[in-house]
């Protein structure tokens, strides 16, 4: 009773006394408390414990979505990831940008002495000690990152992998203002803080759509379950905009509104054509160089290997790659380059991962090595992820670099 009183005085104060934002919103018969969190916060967790200890709520609602619910879980989950399925896939920039969001999330928490995501820990141990359901209402990291990637023109994507590298580098410290702004924030804008802050059309795909996307599961789960009274332990940024789409009421049909948001959007036609006219192109110059003379050709072809399998090779290098999986990036991107269904960073990880497969170890320090720089070259899975990268971007500069160097040759004779 005493919990539930301090918790009701909680409530009656003003917000700016209040240890943790929160408000309650009535949608239907059912009462949705939104509680804010900051997700590196040991007051936050704390609450949370406050909270479910009332006994008030028949469940409890977490901003995670089940990949992020199955590391908190089952921490050994990532050392039993197949990192060659990972590449087969096409999902190692996806993965390599989630271990940079964590490592970023990590530099926090060891600066602050408590776990990241700490609340939704112990939202999910006392849920169920309590024996109440536990909902995971956020959307996939992976479809948000997707769709983050999307909503920004093809030739500014580059800056969004430069945010995330900063945030794993950088040295600051936060100060005591910078952690109480998370508060007000959240962790993935945060990561993308300084790109984010010219592109304000991040901001859709990174928070606002998450806010859709959690006020039609929560309003779903009080539909189809009957709940009573539902606690939601969120990152504090979407507290507002979640209460305001709760209090309008306007998410009538919560399974149309989740399918749409969970719909990767496709590229632009032009775009997905414009490797294979890259490829004709190349081609064609081949065509009329050796229709000119053997020699042109051979020169053409020669310099294609060179500068195509020698820049890919040179990314290769730079992640630190073993030897027969430099010269794989060598052989594999004048060839690859020219079929566009197959990257050379496919190939030359692939080759990496059989002649150095990372160990369990490598898997149970990814946690701690993710956070320094030194940390992603050292790290046997990290490092695959990089050499696929590296190698992919190589051969993709080697493609356009070869290719006018072809047309120089054509347009001089």
């Amino acid at each position: 009773m005493n919990n539930l009183n301090e918790y009701d005085r909680n409530l009656s104060k003003p917000e700016d006394e209040q240890t943790e934002p929160i408000k309650t919103v009535r949608v239907n018969n059912c009462n949705i408390t939104l509680l804010g969190t900051a997700h590196v916060s040991k007051a936050s967790a704390d609450k949370v414990q406050e909270l479910i200890a009332t006994e008030k709520y028949d469940a409890v609602a977490v901003e995670l979505c089940p990949s992020r619910h199955k590391v908190i879980v089952n921490p050994d989950a990532m050392a039993k990831m197949d990192l060659f399925q990972v590449i087969k896939n096409g999902q190692a920039s996806m993965v390599a940008a989630s271990l940079a969001l964590g490592a970023f999330q990590q530099r926090m928490a060891e600066q602050l002495g408590i776990e990241p995501g700490a609340e939704m820990r112990v939202a999910i141990k006392d849920a169920q000690a309590a024996k109440l359901p536990v909902l995971l209402i956020d959307r996939e990291i992976g479809t948000t990152m997707k769709r983050i990637y999307r909503s920004v023109p093809w030739w500014k994507r580059m800056n969004l992998f430069a945010g995330l590298i900063a945030s794993v580098i950088s040295k600051e410290k936060f100060n005591a203002d910078e952690i109480e702004r998370l508060k007000e924030g959240d962790v993935l804008e945060s990561s993308f803080a300084q790109f984010a802050e010219n592109e304000k059309e991040l901001f859709r795909p990174l928070i606002s759509e998450r806010d859709e996307y959690m006020t039609a599961r929560l309003i779903k789960e009080c539909k189809e379950n009957g709940y009573q009274h539902i606690l939601a332990v969120i990152g504090a940024g979407h507290l507002n905009g979640m209460a305001r789409q709760l209090e309008a009421q306007d998410i009538t049909n919560p399974d149309e509104r989740i399918t749409q948001l969970e719909t990767i959007p496709p590229s632009s036609s032009w775009f997905k054509y414009l490797p294979w006219l890259i490829v004709a192109l190349i081609v064609t110059g081949f065509v009329i160089g050796f229709m000119r003379s053997p020699e042109m050709g051979t020169a053409m072809v020669i310099d294609w290997i060179v500068i195509n399998g020698g820049l890919s090779a040179i990314g290769a290098a730079i992640a630190f790659a073993h030897p027969l999986s430099v010269l794989t990036a060598f052989l594999a991107a004048p060839l690859t380059s020219l079929n566009p269904t197959i990257g050379a960073g496919m190939v030359v990880a692939a080759v990496e991962t059989y002649l150095r497969k990372p160990k369990v170890g490598d898997f149970n320090r990814l946690r701690a090595d993710t956070t320094s720089l030194k940390g992603w070259w050292s790290n046997q899975v990290t490092r695959i992820l990089l050499i696929f990268i590296f190698s992919t971007l190589g051969s993709a500069i080697g493609t356009y670099v070869a290719g006018f160097r072809i047309f120089e040759q054509l347009s001089g004779n």
